[in-house]
C-alpha cells in the first residue's frame, strides 16, 4: 500500500468524523454523511483523493461484508412466524414499484431492460437508515415497525435474484433458454452447497474452532468462509457478494451464528464505509445546481411513488389504513443495495452514466428526508386519514373489513427476565434456582459443551463472547432485571461488565473468584460482587471457629469483620 492511500485514508475518514457528528447533532442518518464526506473529497469538488480506484477496491470489502451480514440474518425459521407479512406484502410492495417505475421511464422513452432495471434500483429500500429511525423512536415492537421491518427483509433477500437476473436483462446472450437452464444450474450448486456446509461441514468445523476458545482462530475462520465463497461464486461466473450472501446463508443454521455475526460487525462497518465514500466521490455536485428542478421533482416522484406502493402493499394484508400510510412513509427513500446493483448495471449497459449521475443526486435526497418524514409519521398519517380524507380512510378499512391491529409479534418478547452470562457450575445453579422460581432465563455462553447443556435444560441460549454487544442484544440485555456475570476470568468478566453497563440499567451481579479485583468490578458499573476469595475464607473461619467451640453469636460477629474490612479496603481502592 503506497502512502499516497495512506493519506487518502486519513483525508477521507478525518472528514467523515467531522460530517458525521454534525449530522447527529441534526439526527441526520450516518449513511448520508460518509456519501457527502466522498462527495466533498472526491474529484467532483475538492479533489483531495487521487486513489479513488485503491478506495474503490476497499469498498468492494464493503460489498461483500454487507451480503455477508444479511445472509447471516436470513433465518428461516424467523421468518416463518411472519412469513405472510414477508413475501407476500414484499412481493406486492416490489411488483407495485417495479411496475409503476418501469412504466413512468418507458413514457420517457426508456428501453424496456433498462426501465425494469430502474424499477429493481427504485425498489430498494434502505434497512440501515430506516431501523435505525424505528429503533431511536422505539417503534420496532409496534405494528408499524414488524410490518415494515418484514418488508425490508424481503428486500434484502431480492437483491440476490436481481443480481441473477441482470445478465439476461442487459441481453448478454443469444440463448436465453440456454441461459436459463445454466443459471438454474448454478443456483442449484450453489443450494446444494449451503445445505450440505450448513447441515454438516461449517457447523462441526465452527464447533470444533469454538471449543479452542481462541478468538483470533474464529475470526480467521469466518473471515475465511465468507472470501472462500465469495471466490467460488465468482470463479462460476456471478458476483462476489452473491457468494458472500450464500456464506452468511450458511453460517446463520449454526450455534455459532451471533458469535460470528458479532465479530464480522466491525469489518462490515468500517469498510462499508469506504463503500458509501466511494458512491459519495462518484457523484457530481454540480448537477444539483444545474438542474435543481429535475432533481428535486425526480427524488419527489421517487417518494410519492414508493410511499403510495408501500401503503398499497401494506393495505392489502389488512392492515389500517393508518399503519399502512405510516409503513409507505418509512420505505419511500432509494437504499445502500440500490447502489451494489447499480454499480453492476453500468457494467452490464443497463444504466447509462448521465442516469447514474441522477439517480445518485435522488437517491440523496430521499436518504436525507427518511428521518425528518418517520418523525413526523404519525401526524401525517393522522391528518390524512382524520382531517383530509376521514371517509376514504373508513371506506378503505371497510373494504377489506380492517379491524384493530392483531399482528402476533415474531417471538416470544423478553421483559424483566434474567440473564446468565457464563454456564459454568455458578451459572447452572443460578439458572436451576430461577428456573425453580418460574423466573424466565437467557443464557450466553461461549463453550459450545455447555451452551447445548443449557438449551437441552429448556433455557433460550445465545452462544459467543458476551462482550460482543451484538451477542448481548440478542439476550435483550436492556429489558431485563438483573444480569448475573458468572464467568471465571477476572479480565474477561471486567470487559463484559464494562459493555453491560453501557446496554442496560439491570441490576448487575458479579462473580470475582479474586477478592482484590471487586473494587475494579464495582468501578466498570457492577451493582454486586461475589468474592469466592472472601465467601470460602468466611466459610473457612467459621468451620474453624466451631471446632473450637465458639458460640454462633461469636462467628457471626467475627464474619461481619471480615465483611467489614473487605467493603473499607474496596472502598480505599475506589478513592485511590
Amino acid at each position: 500500500m503506497q502512502d499516497g492511500l495512506y493519506k487518502e485514508l486519513v483525508v477521507v475518514l478525518a472528514l467523515a468524523v467531522g460530517i458525521i457528528l454534525l449530522f447527529r447533532r441534526l439526527k441526520m442518518p450516518g449513511v448520508l454523511g460518509f456519501i457527502i464526506a466522498g462527495m466533498i473529497a472526491g474529484p467532483h469538488m475538492l479533489g483531495w483523493v487521487d486513489e479513488a480506484e485503491r478506495v474503490n477496491e476497499l469498498a468492494e470489502f464493503g460489498m461483500i461484508f454487507l451480503l455477508f451480514v444479511i445472509g447471516m440474518g436470513f433465518s428461516l425459521k424467523d421468518l416463518s412466524s411472519i412469513g405472510i407479512t414477508v413475501f407476500v406484502g414484499g412481493s406486492l410492495q416490489a411488483a407495485f414499484t417495479i411496475a409503476l417505475t418501469a412504466g413512468v421511464c418507458t413514457l420517457f422513452g426508456m428501453a424496456l431492460p433498462a426501465a425494469v432495471f430502474t424499477g429493481f434500483l427504485v425498489t430498494l429500500s434502505s434497512t440501515a437508515i430506516v431501523l435505525r429511525v424505528l429503533q431511536e423512536k422505539g417503534k420496532l415492537d409496534a405494528p408499524v415497525g414488524r410490518v415494515t421491518s418484514a418488508i425490508l427483509i424481503f428486500q434484502d433477500i431480492l437483491v440476490v435474484p436481481m443480481m441473477l437476473v441482470m445478465p439476461m436483462l442487459a441481453g448478454k446472450s443469444g440463448d436465453i433458454a440456454g441461459d436459463l437452464m445454466l443459471l438454474l444450474g448454478k443456483v442449484l450448486l450453489l443450494m446444494t452447497v449451503v445445505y450440505v456446509g450448513g447441515r454438516w461441514a461449517v457447523p462441526q468445523l465452527l464447533r470444533l474452532v469454538s471449543k479452542g476458545r481462541n478468538q483470533e482462530l474464529f475470526i480467521i475462520t469466518v473471515v475465511l468462509l465468507c472470501f472462500s465463497a465469495a471466490w467460488g461464486t465468482a470463479a462460476l461466473g456471478l458476483s462476489l457478494a452473491l457468494g458472500a450472501f450464500f456464506a452468511g446463508l450458511i453460517i446463520s443454521g449454526t450455534d455459532q451464528v451471533h458469535h460470528a455475526s458479532g465479530i464480522v460487525q466491525p469489518f462490515h462497518q468500517l469498510f462499508m464505509s469506504f463503500f458509501f465514500v466511494s458512491i459519495g466521490m462518484l457523484v457530481d455536485p454540480a448537477l444539483f445546481i444545474s438542474s435543481p428542478l429535475t432533481v428535486l421533482g425526480l427524488a419527489l416522484l421517487v417518494m410519492s411513488g414508493k410511499t403510495m406502493a408501500g401503503f398499497l402493499s401494506v393495505w392489502l394484508l389488512r392492515h389500517p389504513v393508518r399503519t399502512a400510510l405510516q409503513c409507505g412513509l418509512a420505505l419511500f427513500q432509494v437504499g445502500e443495495f440500490s447502489f451494489v446493483l447499480a454499480l453492476s448495471g453500468i457494467g452490464y449497459g443497463l444504466l447509462s452514466p448521465e442516469n447514474h449521475q441522477l439517480f445518485l443526486a435522488v437517491s440523496i435526497i430521499t436518504m436525507a428526508a427518511t428521518p425528518v418524514v418517520m418523525a413526523r409519521s404519525n401526524r401525517i398519517a393522522g391528518g390524512t386519514f382524520n382531517r383530509l380524507l376521514p371517509r376514504t380512510g373508513r371506506v378503505l378499512d371497510s373494504l377489506l373489513n380492517v379491524g384493530s391491529e392483531n399482528l402476533k409479534a415474531e417471538g416470544p418478547l423478553f421483559k424483566d427476565h434474567l440473564v446468565i452470562i457464563g454456564f459454568g457450575l455458578n451459572g447452572q445453579n443460578v439458572a436451576w434456582a430461577a428456573q425453580s422460581m418460574k423466573v424466565r432465563c437467557v443464557v450466553i455462553e461461549e463453550d459450545p459443551d455447555l451452551a447445548e447443556l443449557a438449551v437441552q435444560r429448556g433455557i433460550h441460549t445465545v452462544q459467543g463472547d458476551a462482550a460482543q454487544d451484538a451477542l448481548l442484544e440478542k439476550a435483550h440485555v436492556a429489558t431485563a432485571r438483573v444480569v448475573v456475570v458468572a464467568l471465571s476470568e477476572g479480565l474477561r468478566s471486567k470487559r463484559v461488565v464494562t459493555t453491560l453497563r453501557a446496554l442496560t440499567t439491570a441490576r448487575l451481579i458479579v462473580r470475582s473468584r479474586l477478592a482484590a479485583d471487586e473494587a475494579a468490578m464495582y468501578a466498570k458499573g457492577a451493582d454486586e460482587v461475589i468474592s469466592e476469595d472472601l465467601e470460602g475464607s468466611i466459610q473457612v473461619v467459621g468451620r474453624v471457629l466451631r471446632a473450637y467451640q465458639a458460640s454462633e453469636a461469636g462467628i457471626v460477629e467475627v464474619n461481619a469483620h471480615l465483611r467489614a474490612l473487605q467493603e473499607s479496603a474496596v472502598e480505599t481502592a475506589k478513592a485511590g
